[in-house]
């Protein structure tokens, strides 16, 4: 099932009974990882869900930028999990989460080199084989700039798209974070952002903070990334959108209301 240029929110099984009134709630998105697994009620009841909305499928744990190579055994299960499910699209981070073994519960930057771009690009090639398909890979939240870096992201981004032919996943609470963070226009960063890639959108909100905001997954999304994401759909037209939120989850009904928000400026404008 094809994913609507609409709004979707990330799946989670305490909403399934809500679901049966969605709203403006018109496709799901899951993190691959918590669906490897064989049968029993998750998968049964993803199966579920399945046969009612469009699902894209988000990938937290390949360490794309890592050094080291992908875990072999990791994109075999995510293989299985993608032909068993059959998802409109499947989507990944522009970073890295593992080194020489250990594995951290971050999703880390990177520089952005010409031996890192090689790198990611030979890691991109080697997930789309993996999974006979193409992958969307996601700008990062940075907290920190590199010295090393000698492509700005947006350049980097474009980059890899052309050489790999991924798309991308454009996360604008991700742009804006990264903006507050490091002192760049998030307007001037989407300007050169390469927008005819993205297939998918994400939107979030984020823990107050002073010095350092925090990608928490954890808010309503605020006014200034809905400002930053209204400015991008009138340049692209409607494109999937989702709510993201992880941690400390609301009630259904301010998931739906933040869903309603991102259809009311996904209509407004010609496809």
């Amino acid at each position: 099932m094809p994913l609507p240029p609409s709004a979707g929110i990330g799946f989670k099984p305490q909403h399934a009974a809500a679901l049966d009134n969605p709203g403006a709630v018109s496709w799901l998105e899951i993190h691959a990882e918590n669906y490897m697994v064989e049968g029993g009620p998750r998968l049964a009841l993803l199966a579920e869900m399945a046969q009612r909305f469009a699902i894209s499928a988000h990938g937290v744990g390949l360490s794309i930028g890592g050094e080291d190579p992908l875990d072999s055994a990791h994109l075999a299960r995510l293989r299985h999990l993608l032909d068993w499910l059959k998802p409109a699209q499947f989507s990944e981070h522009l970073a890295w989460s593992s080194h020489g073994g250990a594995y951290f519960n971050d999703l880390l930057p990177l520089p952005y080199t010409a031996a890192t771009l090689d790198r990611i690009c030979a890691h991109v090639d080697t997930v789309q084989q993996a999974i006979g398909q193409r992958m969307l890979l996601e700008n990062p939240t940075s907290y920190l700039r590199f010295d090393d870096s000698t492509l700005s992201e947006t350049a980097f981004l474009a980059a890899i798209v052309q050489r790999t032919g991924c798309g991308l996943l454009l996360d604008i609470e991700n742009v804006f974070l990264s903006a507050q963070n490091l002192g760049f226009e998030a307007r001037d960063y989407l300007s050169a952002f390469p927008l005819d890639a993205v297939g998918e959108i994400h939107l979030a909100g984020h823990a107050p903070g002073e010095d350092v905001l925090i990608d928490s997954h954890s808010a309503p999304v605020g006014d200034p990334v809905w400002a930053l994401y209204a400015d991008v759909i009138a340049r692209t037209g409607p494109l999937p959108t989702l709510i993201e939120w992880d941690a400390d989850l609301p009630e259904f009904a301010i998931l739906q209301a933040e869903a309603a928000r991102a259809a009311h400026i996904l209509q407004g404008v010609p496809a």
